[in-house]
């Protein structure tokens, strides 16, 4: 599991697995329940640039939000 602390969110970190290039876990601490629920399980069983390419750079407050956040940690991993 990778942790991933997040910035500028209500969540305070990111906890997540790939396993050949696919999102297999992902579970963020803190942030909106619902919302951050509901975006790992949308995000679940994509392929890491998929996810990338759906959830970077969606705004919500300090110019990131947990999706975008999301796709930040992605991007590290995947280098």
């Amino acid at each position: 599991m990778t942790t991933y602390q997040t910035t500028g969110t209500c969540s305070r970190a990111i906890n997540f697995e790939v396993a050949d290039g696919v999102l297999t876990k992902c579970e963020f601490v803190g942030g909106c329940p619902g919302n951050t629920q509901g975006v790992a399980k949308l995000a679940v069983g994509r392929k890491v640039p998929e996810v990338i390419a759906l959830l970077r750079g969606i705004p919500c407050r300090n110019g990131t939000s947990c999706p975008d956040q999301l796709a930040r940690a992605l991007e590290r991993v995947q280098g």
